[in-house]
């Protein structure tokens, strides 16, 4: 791939021990429903990405998150996963970036906790699942933090987790593998709907995985939102609402998914993700292999298209150089 620009890949994580003890003792031993817990080391990753061509990745702690039910535990874990990102960025300044985690459902510590990681550690912005504890993004306990990211332009990184009695809906099989995108799906309709685009219109979200099965949906919504619109109170119309978020190629986006996507939204908020370490490294060779027999934008790449684009959303990112 050296003939081609080095991506920036918005949609990775990183592991710390302290944090999986946590996780487990929680009782996440198998998280989401996958196998076991993947490991993760900085010198690997780094290895990785050179063999995938990319640049810079910024890294995020996936689901099930650092809130396991108890507000001073969630603040305490939470305020370490995002010490231990800023310190692996600072050892690879040039390598990885740092979404930070929030302690939510805590609204308090959450806004305690984005003016640590935006005014001291440096983060890139800001991650969250897709619910907590069955909590929505829509849910209007959060007005607060949203009135916060909108007032710096945080962008938030939106990754799912397993819905709301997931063992019976899962019917044991990997929840990322279907209860994932549905619950993207989910938690972006209900902030459509409960207005929170509109009234933060300065949050620029980060939706993974190719927006979900929004590309399928949205002109569902649509026809729901103009047949039970409660008018001048009710959201404004779906698919311009959508259009204005930026979307991640995690996952499966050739052959079918990001031209699907990219009919719906256009190309200029595409965002490269591999994933990985939850993605195992076969299975973004799988991924990149995809994205290099599609079909490219025009005569654009889709590498220089994403870089781009990523570029655009964090610019600090396009000062960066692969080390020496």
């Amino acid at each position: 791939m050296t003939d081609l620009p080095l991506l920036v890949d918005t949609h990775a994580h990183f592991l710390t021990p302290d944090y999986i003890y946590a996780a487990r003792t929680a009782g996440h031993i198998h998280p989401d429903g996958m196998g076991a817990w993947p490991t993760w080391h900085a010198e690997a990753h780094i290895k990785l990405m050179d063999r995938w061509g990319i640049g810079t990745s910024l890294l995020s702690i996936s689901s099930p998150g650092t809130h396991f039910g108890d507000d001073s535990e969630a603040r305490a874990l939470t305020r370490h996963v995002n010490e231990s990102g800023a310190a692996i960025r600072r050892e690879h300044p040039y390598r990885f970036g740092h979404f930070a985690s929030l302690p939510l459902p805590d609204v308090e510590g959450a806004l305690d906790e984005v003016a640590h990681a935006m005014d001291h550690l440096g983060s890139d912005g800001v991650i969250v699942q897709t619910n907590t504890h069955g909590i929505y993004l829509g849910d209007a306990r959060y007005e607060p933090l949203y009135a916060e990211l909108n007032r710096r332009r945080t962008p938030v990184f939106l990754h799912p987790t397993s819905p709301p009695h997931a063992e019976s809906v899962a019917l044991g099989r990997p929840r990322p593998m279907l209860e994932f995108v549905f619950d993207s799906t989910r938690t972006v309709s209900d902030l459509l709907f409960s207005g929170v685009f509109q009234r933060y219109p300065d949050i620029p979200w980060i939706i993974s995985h190719g927006g979900g099965a929004l590309p399928l949906l949205t002109d569902r919504m649509e026809l729901f939102r103009s047949v039970f619109s409660k008018g001048a109170d009710g959201p404004g119309p779906i698919p311009e609402q959508v259009s204005r978020l930026w979307f991640d190629m995690a996952g499966t986006p050739f052959p079918r998914q990001i031209p699907a996507l990219a009919a719906l939204v256009g190309n200029h908020r595409l965002l490269y993700g591999s994933d990985h370490c939850w993605t195992p490294a076969a299975g973004v060779d799988a991924q990149l292999a995809s994205i290099a027999a599609a079909q490219q934008p025009g005569d654009d790449t889709w590498h220089a298209l994403t870089t781009r684009n990523a570029h655009r959303l964090i610019p600090r990112l396009a000062l960066m150089r692969q080390e020496p």
